[in-house]
């Protein structure tokens, strides 16, 4: 029989080493993955494990093909501007503030997550012109804590442009519609001047912000100007206004091509450019590497792979316009 001593003095062991192995066992860390969004959507509609957003979905959909389970091995900290992109500095700086641990966040609110952190690991998606906006010194080497995937928005303005002088071949010149403010609207409009004069074609400028941010003023100005056809540089500011555009374009019987699939999904006739939503699932991949050690600085910047070419045939009938066959055919998806 085991004396009160020795009973004690077993208890007095077990309240040590009960402690001991509980410690020696450490739970595993939940991940914060902080999402500043893109300037149309609403803080509804990225929150939570099933977020409406398409992009944020596809964003959760990559790390759940990676293995992560959400509650489990990591939540999200979610941000949303709500049409106001001049909200994003302070978005950025309320992530920054979280201590997150890697922050994904779109081209258009990437300066001002370059200005809150240097050292929060931030994953890039359609990043327009990351080396131009000085948020990488290069694409093959980073070197500091911004890293994701690019756009090439600036590199396909010359075939959106021939597209739609497929689709609209006459000698009236092309309005180009962009944004002066906006990260690739210099080097967009300067690679449009370019593939113009290559093939003899007329195009006319139409910065946004010369008409204070008046898309309907730009446009009728375009209109009213002889444009027969119109290239739509994307941009926060086009971007969150998409649906209006599409209407004008329409309205103004100007056959359109646009950056985005979902100008066309709001109405538009036509759009060439990058696959976003496969570019916010592809994060994923850079957000898992960052989580398992891997520094942005040691992380390529990843160019987009491919590219969708969106047709609306509703639109082409509004405006009187029969679309090509050549152009169908050759088309990822017609909206009919």
């Amino acid at each position: 029989m085991m004396d009160r001593r020795s009973f004690i003095g077993s208890l007095a062991f077990g309240a040590l080493a009960g402690p001991g192995i509980v410690c020696g066992q450490p739970g595993r860390k939940l991940y914060r993955v902080g999402i500043l969004g893109t300037s149309f959507h609403t803080a509804s509609e990225l929150a939570g494990p099933r977020p409406k957003s398409p992009f944020v979905g596809a964003l959760l959909s990559g790390l759940r093909e990676l293995g992560y389970v959400y509650g489990e091995h990591f939540v999200t900290e979610t941000r949303a501007a709500e049409g106001k992109v001049e909200r994003f500095p302070n978005l950025a700086a309320e992530l920054v503030g979280l201590k997150v641990d890697v922050i994904v966040g779109p081209g258009p609110a990437l300066p001002a997550l370059k200005q809150a952190t240097s050292t929060i690991p931030v994953v890039m998606v359609a990043a327009a012109a990351p080396v131009t906006q000085g948020l990488v010194p290069s694409l093959a080497r980073p070197g500091g804590n911004f890293t994701g995937l690019s756009l090439q928005l600036t590199e396909t303005t010359g075939k959106r442009l021939e597209l739609l002088k497929e689709l609209a071949p006459g000698p009236a010149p092309v309005a180009i519609l962009w944004d002066r403010l906006a990260a690739a609207g210099e080097g967009a409009w300067e690679q449009a001047q370019s593939a113009a004069r290559q093939r003899d074609w007329a195009v006319v400028s139409f910065d946004i912000r010369k008409f204070a941010g008046k898309i309907e003023v730009a446009l009728k100005a375009a209109s009213e100007a002889g444009a027969g056809a119109l290239l739509v540089q994307p941009s926060a500011l086009m971007d969150q206004n998409a649906a209006k555009i599409a209407e004008l374009a329409v309205r103004h019987r100007l056959p359109a091509i646009y950056g985005w699939r979902w100008y066309v999904d709001a109405g538009g006739l036509m759009s060439y450019g990058a696959d976003v939503i496969d570019m916010w699932r592809r994060a994923a991949v850079f957000v898992d590497k960052i989580l398992k050690g891997a520094k942005p600085a040691d992380l390529p910047v990843e160019q987009p792979t491919r590219f969708d070419l969106v047709v609306n045939v509703q639109a082409a009938k509004a405006i009187g316009l029969t679309i090509p066959p050549s152009l169908l055919w050759r088309a990822n998806d017609v909206l009919r």
